[in-house]
């Protein structure tokens, strides 16, 4: 129908009586509805509401410094936690890279199922193992997370929050482990070392080093462990609770299962098992590079210290960068970043009596990185170009037997161990000394006057 034609069928209608009247009567009950309505909405809101001045409205709330300090502080730590829960995807593919392509299914299915179990293991009895309260030896509160306050301890972030960087840690541990036994451990055994590392081994080490009583985070201290060493024990960003304990279960588990099938080594002609897609493998080791920058930075709990983050994160890009370089060239396991967490160890950069100021900028790290990767490659049996093994005859027989054990990329785990070990030692060597107490300080002297009020 036309717009002429509906016009004329209205006009039709208007002159038609009973139209006419069916149309008043459905405008004026529309009328009387509205009306209705709005009468209700008046005499609701004088019921419920009431006539507020400017005069009468409360003063604005005073703010304190922990109201802007604290969710400032939970939202970096979230922020890390989402870098270092990504690295994930960095093990997966650098994992499934460097295997062999019908390993692929198996390692892809081995991270996916380990976050998950670990994320279980963790919320139900892994978290309270390691940073409730209790014993030196484990803690015994926060099961399920439950009786947990708003915030976690002195650091003003929210428990929760708190609680998922920490999960992100210990999924870490668990990962790093997988890399050394590739290709000969099936499903079953995956969730078995899984609930051992995630649920057991991780937490129960990481309450000694980082729970509120553990028996090394108290060391040193008035009636503690070792009270007469006057020092304790320090872990900044998980050197020794994260990797030495990854890499030594990695090194245990490759012993007892052996080398993969089909692996043929050097003395018997052979060499390395070729990787199946480079591409994968590099990917993966970038994303690992950029979950670095939550995993260090990260571990401050702070965005208040804004000059310390970013020098822990400059630190993490250039060791990095040299770590991508020597595994590029094919040396990975000699300078396994050392230099990066010892760095990291050394925040001050001073011993006392004597200046370490050049430890304070990133080539300190390349340095002392290489420094203690020549010791790493010795310590690991040497697969780099020139072996010791091959000039000290005596040398030879430890060096095969961890190569029978282990390939050359699968070292990279055992050099971690060692080099986060010897990453502690040097931090106990290198933490500045603590203040001696306050009686054998001199007395205050009080200051000589101004030579114009001085007494003849």
């Amino acid at each position: 129908m036309t717009r002429n034609n509906r016009l004329n069928k209205w006009s039709d209608r208007l002159r038609d009586p009973e139209w006419r009247r069916y149309g008043y009567l459905l405008l004026g009950g529309k009328a009387l509805g509205l009306g209705l309505v709005l009468t209700a909405i008046y005499y609701v809101s004088s019921l419920i509401g009431a006539h507020v001045t400017a005069a009468d409205a409360p003063p604005p709330p005073v703010l304190k410094g922990n109201d802007i300090v604290n969710p400032l502080n939970t939202v970096w730590t979230l922020l890390a936690a989402f870098l270092v829960f990504g690295m994930q995807a960095g093990f997966t593919m650098l994992e499934a890279g460097f295997c062999r392509s019908r390993e692929t299914v198996n390692v892809l299915m081995e991270c996916v199922v380990d976050t998950c179990l670990c994320g279980l293991l963790f919320y139900a009895w892994g978290f309270a193992f390691m940073f409730g309260s209790g014993t030196p030896f484990f803690g015994t509160e926060f099961f399920f997370l439950q009786g947990t306050p708003a915030t976690y301890g002195s650091t003003g972030v929210a428990f929760l929050a708190f609680w998922l960087f920490q999960y992100a840690f210990a999924d870490t541990c668990s990962t790093i482990t997988s890399g050394a036994m590739i290709g000969r451990t099936g499903f079953f055994g995956d969730l078995l070392y899984s609930i051992g590392v995630s649920g057991f081994i991780y937490p129960i080490f990481g309450h000694w080093a980082w729970g509120p009583d553990g028996f090394l985070a108290t060391m040193g201290s008035k009636g503690m462990f070792l009270e007469g060493l006057g020092i304790g024990f320090h872990d900044f960003a998980g050197s020794t609770v994260v990797h030495t304990i990854g890499g030594w279960v990695a090194l245990a588990g490759a012993i007892v299962l052996g080398p993969r099938i089909g692996r043929k080594f050097k003395s018997e002609g052979g060499g390395p098992m070729l990787p199946h897609d480079l591409t994968v493998a590099t990917v993966g080791g970038i994303i690992l590079w950029f979950g670095w920058y939550g995993f260090n930075p990260g571990s401050t709990l702070s965005a208040m210290d804004f000059e310390g983050i970013g020098r822990v994160a400059a630190y993490a890009s250039v060791d990095g960068g040299r770590r991508r370089a020597m595994w590029v060239a094919g040396r990975a396991h000699a300078v396994a970043g050392a230099g990066l967490v010892l760095i990291a160890a050394i925040p001050q950069g001073q011993l006392p009596g004597h200046s370490l100021d050049w430890l304070a900028f990133p080539a300190g790290g390349l340095v002392a990185g290489g420094l203690c990767g020549v010791l790493i490659g010795v310590v690991c049996g040497g697969t780099a170009p020139v072996e010791l093994a091959d000039v000290w005859s005596l040398a030879r027989r430890p060096s095969e037997a961890l190569r029978s054990w282990l390939d050359p990329r699968e070292l990279v785990r055992l050099g971690a161990a060692v080099r986060h070990r010897t990453t502690n030692l040097f931090e106990g060597m290198f933490d500045p000394a603590p203040p001696p107490p306050a009686s054998d300080l001199p007395p205050p002297s009080s200051p000589e006057p101004p030579p114009a009020a001085r007494s003849e």
